[in-house]
C-alpha cells in the first residue's frame, strides 16, 4: 500500500479498501472542545428525517403524534421526540476527480466553498474528500469554512489505469479510476461513525465506481452503522463518455438513488434548471428541518442483525424520508 503525499494534506490510498486515513498531531485545541458532550443512550435507535407534503414542500411544525414507528412490522413507542435542527452537524463533503469529472472540478470548487460558508454553524464540523483512482482527505474535520476552502484548491485530476499489464505474457487487469464505494465507506467508518449527533455525507459524482475494493452494499451497510445520511448529487459532463463520436457505457446514476434512500437522503441531478448552488441550498434546507426521535425497541436482542425501519404519518398525503433501517449492534 502506499500513501498519497500532497502539501499540506492528510490524505490516504483507499484502493483496496485497505487504508485509513492517516492523523496528524493534534494541534491546538478548537473551542469546539469547551463544547458540552452530548450523551447517547445505546439502547435507543436514533433517527433523523424529514417530511414533505404533496406539493414536496418540507413540513415542520409536526408532533410525535403525527407518526407511528414500525421497526420490522411491530409499532413501536417514541421516547423522544423534537423539532430542533441545532444539534451537532458534521458533513463529509466527498468530490469525484477522476477523469471524467476533469471540466467540472472548478465550478464544484466554487459552489462547495460557497456551502460551507452558509451551512457550518459554531457547533458544526465538516471535512473534505477526493476520490478517483486514490481517495484523500483534503481536510480533516474543522469549524473552519476558511480552512475547508483552502482544502477545496486541492482538488486535482486523479485518474486510473487499466488495459493489459505488461510483462511476458501481457494480461488485463481490470481499470482503477473511481473509488466511489471505498470513498463512502471509509468516510462513514473512519470519520463518521464516532461522531454524534447529525452526520451526513455529501456526495458528488457521475456514479461510476471503478476498482473499489468494497462493494455498493458494503458502503450502505457502513453508512448505516455510521448513522449517517448521504445526499447524492449526479453530475456529468455527457463530453467524457460522447466525446470524439465514442460511446463509454455511459453515467448512471443507480447506485447514488440506492444509496440515499437506503440512509435517509436524497438523489438530486445538477442540470441547467438545476444548478450545483442550487442542490447546495436545497441540501442545507432539508439538513436544517429535520426531526429527530428515538426509541428503545421491543426487540431487545443484540445479534448484529439489520432491522427494518418506517415510520409511518397519520396524514397519508404526506411523506417521510428516513434510512431504511438500523444494524442491531452485538453488546
Amino acid at each position: 500500500m502506499r500513501i498519497v503525499n500532497r502539501r499540506r494534506v492528510l490524505s490516504t490510498l483507499c484502493a483496496g479498501g485497505l487504508g485509513v486515513f492517516a492523523q496528524k498531531p493534534k494541534a491546538q485545541p478548537d473551542p469546539q472542545d469547551d463544547l458540552p458532550t452530548i450523551k447517547v443512550d445505546v439502547d435507543l435507535v436514533n433517527l433523523m428525517f424529514t417530511v414533505r407534503n404533496k406539493n414536496n414542500a418540507l413540513i415542520a411544525t409536526l408532533t410525535k403524534d403525527n407518526f407511528t414507528i414500525y421497526e420490522d412490522g411491530k409499532a413501536q413507542t417514541t421516547k423522544y421526540f423534537t423539532r430542533e435542527t441545532n444539534l451537532p452537524l458534521t458533513i463529509g463533503l466527498l468530490v469525484d476527480v477522476s477523469g471524467s469529472q476533469e471540466t467540472l472540478i472548478p465550478q464544484e470548487k466554487y459552489a462547495a466553498g460557497q456551502f460551507f460558508d452558509q451551512v457550518l454553524k459554531a457547533k458544526d464540523m465538516a471535512f473534505l474528500i477526493s476520490f478517483g483512482a486514490d481517495c484523500e482527505l483534503l481536510q480533516d474535520s474543522t469549524s473552519s469554512a476558511k480552512l475547508l476552502k483552502r482544502g477545496l484548491e486541492g482538488l486535482r485530476l486523479s485518474a486510473g489505469v487499466g488495459g493489459l499489464h505488461p510483462g511476458p505474457v501481457p494480461s488485463s487487469r481490470p481499470p482503477r479510476g473511481t473509488l466511489l464505494y471505498d470513498a463512502v465507506y471509509l468516510a462513514a467508518n473512519e470519520k463518521l461513525k464516532n461522531e454524534v449527533g447529525r452526520k451526513a455525507i455529501v456526495l458528488i459524482t457521475d456514479g461510476m465506481d471503478q476498482g473499489s475494493s468494497y462493494k455498493l452494499k458494503d458502503a450502505i451497510e457502513m453508512a448505516h452503522k455510521a448513522d449517517t445520511i448521504i445526499y447524492s448529487i449526479y453530475y456529468v459532463d455527457q463530453r467524457a463518455y460522447y466525446g470524439r463520436g465514442m460511446t463509454f457505457g455511459g453515467a448512471s446514476d443507480g447506485d447514488l438513488k440506492k444509496m440515499s434512500e437506503e440512509t435517509g437522503g436524497r438523489l438530486f441531478h445538477v442540470g441547467r434548471n438545476n444548478t450545483l448552488e442550487d442542490i447546495f441550498k436545497q441540501i442545507q434546507e432539508e439538513m436544517r428541518s429535520q426531526y429527530a426521535l428515538a426509541y428503545s425497541p421491543t426487540n431487545e436482542s443484540r445479534d448484529g442483525s439489520f432491522r427494518k425501519i418506517e415510520i409511518r404519518p397519520n396524514d397519508k398525503t404526506l411523506k417521510v424520508q428516513a434510512r431504511k433501517g438500523y444494524y442491531a449492534a452485538k453488546r
